[in-house]
Formats: C-alpha cells, sequence, structure tokens
C-alpha cells in the first residue's frame, strides 16, 4: 500500500501508559475494588474494533501503572518518546491513554514541552475495562477520532473524556469518581466543527524545550495551606528542598494559598527568612480558577501563578527549571504562561 496516497487513513500511534482505562475487576459491578494497568495497548484496541474504520493504529505500551504512581521521571521519558513518534512523518497523530488521577498534571507537561503541530490526544476511564457500561471504549474511540483531524494540533495537547475535548492548559479533575469527572471552562464537544478547535489555539502556553542530556526534573514540592497552618510545615519543606537543591542544582515550591494567593504573615516570615533566595516560590490559589493579584515588592524569588491553578504552575515551575531557566528569565517564562 503507498502510505502517501491522498484516500488513506490516517495513521495513529496509540501510547498506552496504563490506568483506569486498561483496569480489571472480579466483577461487572464493581467499579471501585479494581487493578488498575492490567490490559495491555492491544487489548484496548480490540475492544473497540470500529476504530479499524478510523484510522490505521499502531500500538505501543510505555508504562502500565496506576496514574497515582505517574512521576516526573515517568513525563520525561514519556515526553521523549511521543516526541519521536510525532517526527515521525508516517505518523499523523498521538493518542495516549493515562489514568485519571494525575492526568492533569501530564497533559500539562506535555502541553508545554512537546514540539508538534500534530495532534496528540490524551483519554483515559473513571470505570475499568471490565464494568458495566465502562466508559473508556467510547472515550478511546472519540479520542482516535480527534487525533484524525489536524486542526486539533493548533490547540496543543487536548483530552477527550465524557464526550468533551478539554484543552491540556485548563483540564482538572474535579470529582473522584463521577463519570463526568473532568472540566475545563473553553470545554467543547466531541462534535466540535474545526473553527471550535481553532479557537482553542490561543491556549496552547508558551513551550519551552527540556535538554536532551538531561537526566532527572529538578524537584517542586507542593503545600496546601488551611486557616491556622503551621508555619513549622515550611521549616521542614525548606530543609528538604535544600537537600534536593544540592543533588540537582535547582528546586522549588509552590504553595496553594486561601483566596487571593493570599499568603498568611506567619508563613511570609518563615519563607522569606528560612527559603535561600536561590529557590522560586510559587503563590497560587488554593481556589483552582481565575486570576491571582499581582502584588509588587515581594522578593525576586517570589512568582505568581497568574491563572494556572497549583498543580499546573507545580508543573511549570518544574519545566522551567529543568530547562535551565534561573532568576529573571524563569520569572518572565514562568508569569507569561
Amino acid at each position: 500500500m503507498n502510505f502517501n496516497a491522498r484516500a488513506r487513513k490516517p495513521r495513529i500511534a496509540l501510547i498506552a501508559t496504563g490506568g483506569t482505562i486498561a483496569g480489571t475487576a472480579d466483577s461487572p459491578t464493581d467499579i471501585a475494588g479494581y487493578s488498575a494497568g492490567q490490559l495491555a495497548a492491544a487489548d484496548l484496541v480490540a475492544a473497540v474494533p470500529q476504530l479499524a474504520a478510523l484510522a490505521e493504529l499502531r500500538t505501543e505500551q510505555v508504562f502500565n501503572i496506576d496514574s497515582k504512581d505517574m512521576s516526573p521521571a515517568h513525563w520525561l521519558i514519556l515526553l521523549r518518546r511521543v516526541q519521536t513518534i510525532a517526527d515521525d512523518a508516517e505518523v499523523d497523530g498521538v493518542v495516549i491513554t493515562h489514568g485519571t488521577d494525575t492526568l492533569e498534571e501530564t497533559a500539562y507537561f506535555l502541553h508545554i514541552t512537546l514540539a508538534t503541530t500534530k495532534p496528540v490526544v490524551m483519554t483515559a476511564a473513571m470505570r475499568p475495562a471490565t464494568a458495566l457500561s465502562a466508559d473508556g471504549p467510547l472515550n478511546l474511540y472519540q479520542a482516535v477520532q480527534l487525533a484524525c483531524r489536524p486542526t486539533a494540533g493548533r490547540a496543543g495537547v487536548l483530552a477527550v473524556l465524557g464526550d468533551r475535548i478539554l484543552p491540556a492548559a485548563q483540564i482538572s479533575k474535579r470529582h473522584p469518581s463521577a463519570v463526568d469527572a473532568f472540566t475545563a471552562i473553553d470545554a467543547l464537544t466531541v462534535s466540535a466543527s474545526d473553527a471550535q478547535l481553532h479557537s482553542l489555539a490561543p491556549q496552547r502556553y508558551s513551550r519551552i524545550r527540556l535538554p536532551d542530556h538531561l537526566q532527572a526534573l529538578p524537584p517542586v514540592e507542593l503545600l496546601t495551606l488551611g486557616a491556622g497552618s503551621s508555619p513549622a510545615l515550611a521549616s521542614a519543606v525548606v530543609r528538604a528542598l535544600a537537600r534536593a537543591s544540592l543533588l540537582s542544582g535547582a528546586a522549588g515550591l509552590v504553595l496553594a494559598l486561601p483566596g487571593n494567593a493570599s499568603l498568611p504573615a506567619s508563613w511570609e516570615t518563615a519563607i522569606e527568612q528560612e527559603l535561600p533566595h536561590s529557590v522560586p516560590v510559587v503563590l497560587a490559589s488554593r481556589c483552582g480558577g481565575g486570576v491571582s493579584a499581582h502584588r509588587p515588592n515581594r522578593p525576586s524569588n517570589w512568582l505568581q501563578s497568574s491563572t494556572l491553578d497549583a498543580l499546573k504552575a507545580r508543573v511549570r515551575l518544574i519545566v522551567g527549571l529543568g530547562a535551565g531557566l534561573r532568576g529573571v528569565r524563569l520569572k518572565r517564562w514562568f508569569e507569561r504562561g
């Protein structure tokens, strides 16, 4: 067959990483007591024979884990594999299956590090593959359907879940078990037109290239503050970051703060006095949406998260530090997002 023939089907690479979509349970009615990451990529495809009418699929198993165990080390491996596949002239799009627990973090990481104009679509499931009314097969079908559309590549990484197209820059998991667990302000239906997909193009956040020689991503911790949270937590994290920075050459901290990213006075003293000025600290709102106010006259290593929620702010800081940005360069790139 001439793969370059005009009438050919799109060639889509399916990369599987595990998760509930590949999970199994002893009973079809058990949607809680299942084991994630039990089925291989080929099994997922075999369960949806209708995929053959959409595209020529090739499958690859990169990991087979519960996404609660996903880490920045996995992100780096996944990024390099997806980049290699996307650079292949004989691949038109990429679909990645993933667990739901940390999908939003992996999606945003790929969104700001992948260099491709081809569609990259993530999908997942809230119910295991063995469940009655499992949502994985339809999610997978619709993800491949979207990856077959070149226009989808203009918006960076997208996710397809529950009949919705969700931009990686906005996607959030808002329910622990409901099928419609994910939200995004600019979500589209899977029947969205090319013009509607094109409207997501401004959501393509500034990309940055990670060095090929990078062996590990820098450690960045995330703390969520409640009313009366003890500043002693800051001290403990500062000590851990100091040790980590000696090993990696960089480290960072993200604080998920009340309201408008408001730092309690007791914490302000602890962070300013104990955290080395070489370690960036991001002030993010724990509200999960909106724009946090810019506050002048803060230490130069304090960064504002702007529209990013705390999880995505952590991902962005990890990437910026991994790319070798420091000081003013890091602040400019980080706050541009």
